[in-house]
């Protein structure tokens, strides 16, 4: 519960308006949206209004304090300036999270070719857990996104509109976790074209 107050306000007017302006920013029909407290500017909770906003005694009084109550569905804290990698090469890299306090899932974008066939791949493997991309019709101007926290993966054109389901192209259905501080990626490829793997972290607090 969040407790807020409206200054006094010159007009009647004035008042309705700024009312207006709070149902349309907290309408929970929008479903999430992002709730960034003043004393936690760096993080954000993923919640929507659990109760609708008592706004008859603000009127009456033309200023007054109200509660908020919010539902929060996702227990966690994310960064909202988030963390992002980018390799662009094969081999052994290490990648630092500094922010948040608890393993993040985040979203693996990886770019190259692979043609179809058992022994085409792409590896990417996140403190020993594996992501491999087998078997799989990836074209140069298209990028495969596995989002590690929804536990699923599409294929995007250069535009970002979804082309196709990416769930097929994995060998299994394995989602690495990024810890806290220093993480190990592995990149490697075979019979196929390795360009770009960016992460986004998804840092978050508990």
């Amino acid at each position: 519960m969040i407790s807020c107050n409206i200054p006094p306000k010159r007009t009647f007017a004035a008042l309705v308006s700024v009312l207006d302006d709070i149902a349309l920013w907290l309408d929970p029909s929008d479903g999430l949206k992002q709730l960034i407290f003043d004393d936690v500017p760096d993080r954000y909770f993923m919640a929507r209004l659990s109760e609708k906003v008592d706004c008859e005694r603000l009127l009456i009084r033309s200023a007054g304090s109200f509660d908020l109550k919010f539902l929060c569905p996702d227990p966690f804290a994310y960064a909202v300036e988030d963390e992002e990698f980018s390799i662009t090469t094969t081999g052994n890299h290490t990648v630092r999270r500094t922010k948040g306090n608890i393993e993040s899932h985040p979203v693996y974008r990886i770019k190259g070719v692979i043609t179809s066939g058992v022994s085409n791949y792409i590896t990417i493997t996140t403190n020993g857990s594996q992501l491999k991309v087998v078997n799989a019709a990836l074209a140069a101007t298209e990028t495969l996104v596995v989002d590690t926290d929804m536990m699923t993966a599409w294929v995007e054109d250069g535009g970002g509109n979804v082309l196709r389901n990416g769930l097929p192209y994995l060998s299994q259905l394995n989602f690495p976790a990024l810890e806290v501080g220093n993480n190990t990626i592995a990149v490697a490829a075979n019979n196929a074209t390795f360009t770009r793997l960016d992460i986004r972290a998804k840092s978050r607090w508990r």
